[in-house]
């Protein structure tokens, strides 16, 4: 089969790799229809995510039909389904309390992996996200094996076309999640740092669960374009001095509850933002956190703090006494994504939820290479990839 490879850092290659085969009784093989670039693939892109090796299938955003199935799979031949980029047993101590992203029998590393040492446990399996998530063979193929495929797929309805469910697979449920977290309560203020596909979809999310006001907060005009296009307000931080605009935004008291859906890549003007981003070139520090301290500093006394950003490592200037003096919540997490996607299915079918805004661009699988070059250079034109492999 054809596949998207990694080969170090700003280079991604077709290659063809072996065609994937039941391992497991709850295996499934899917034959994949449609795959996207996610934002958190720009990490790996960037190397600034440790584990990958040379030759790693990458994508975590993915669906396709059902064309091989092991005996224990519930799943059958020629049904589609949307894959959850987390992977999980669906039995574990964290699976039966709906955590799955924090399953613990879907990431076979060795105790002594450098997952443990960075997190202090391992953490879940995770399609095509490096050997500290379990070294699976990702999404942006033509085939991939689906372990669990018992618990995490969810079959789509006919006369859905791919386009509305595919982001299912990740953004959506990542998004929505983002809000949850927040805690939303009718008439709060709502500041999301980061109009990319999961900001955007934090911010549509806010806005269903019933935030009188939300805030975007980016420097790309298309971007700000789409999330104004949802009803945010907002904000282009090369142009204005963010504090002082969320103060007046929210009254003086500022944002009920702040998301910080860039994580561990974000810049700014600030000096500190500069120093992070020199750390990671030199392989000092892993994230650049200036997103975050700007969010827990803007965010009100006794206000909430979401974080879906993606961190892979440590970093350091952590307001942790503002946190703590202003009494603040903090909730992150990679997303468990099989507890929203029966929820969010049902809003897309009724119309509740348009997934298609901010696909910019459809490419053939062979033009992956391609399209990681031009979402990671342009943001601002390039908002979300979509492939098709077979085309």
């Amino acid at each position: 089969m054809r596949a998207l490879t990694w080969h170090g850092t700003h280079d991604v290659r077709v290659d063809t790799m072996p065609d994937p085969e039941i391992v497991n009784p709850r295996d499934a093989i899917i034959k994949v229809t449609s795959t996207a670039i996610c934002g958190s693939d720009l990490h790996l892109y960037d190397g600034v995510i440790p584990g990958m090796l040379a030759g790693d299938i990458l994508g975590h955003e993915f669906m396709g039909e059902v064309v091989d199935t092991g005996p224990k799979s519930t799943l059958k031949k020629g049904q589609r389904v949307v894959v959850p980029f987390t992977i999980s047993c669906g039995s574990c101590f964290f699976c039966e309390k709906q955590q799955y992203s924090a399953c613990d029998n879907s990431n076979p590393v060795d105790k002594q992996d450098l997952s443990e040492k960075l997190y202090g446990h391992a953490v879940s399996g995770l399609f095509g996200y490096s050997h500290l998530t379990g070294g699976y063979p990702g999404g942006q193929a033509e085939y991939v094996r689906v372990p669990y495929s018992d618990v995490g797929p969810i079959v789509v309805p006919d006369g859905l076309k791919d386009e509305k469910v595919l982001f299912l697979s990740d953004i959506l449920p990542t998004g929505w999640m983002a809000a949850d977290n927040a805690a939303i309560e009718p008439g709060d203020t709502v500041a999301v740092w980061g109009c990319g596909p999961v900001g955007l979809f934090a911010i549509q999310s806010a806005l269903i669960m019933g935030a009188e006001q939300v805030i975007g907060i980016d420097h790309h005009p298309h971007r700000l374009e789409l999330a104004a296009n949802l009803g945010a307000r907002t904000i282009n931080f090369e142009a204005t001095r963010v504090s002082e605009a969320l103060m007046e935004m929210s009254g003086g008291l500022g944002p009920d509850a702040v998301i910080d859906a860039v994580g561990m890549e974000s810049h700014g003007f600030a000096v500190d933002s500069l120093l992070d981003k020199a750390k990671q070139k030199v392989g000092v520090g892993a994230d650049r956190a200036h997103a975050l301290r700007e969010a827990i500093m803007a965010v009100r006394k006794g206000g909430r703090v979401s974080i879906p950003g993606v961190y892979g490592g440590f970093l350091d200037k952590f307001p942790l006494g503002a946190m703590m003096e202003k009494g603040l919540q903090i909730r992150t997490g990679q997303t468990h994504v099989q507890r929203y996607t029966k929820d969010l299915l049902h809003k897309i079918g009724e119309g509740q939820i348009d997934t298609t805004f901010l696909i910019s661009h459809r490419l053939p699988l062979e033009k992956g290479p391609e399209g990681y070059k031009n979402f990671h250079d342009n943001q601002n034109e390039w908002t979300k990839v979509v492939l098709k492999p077979g085309e």
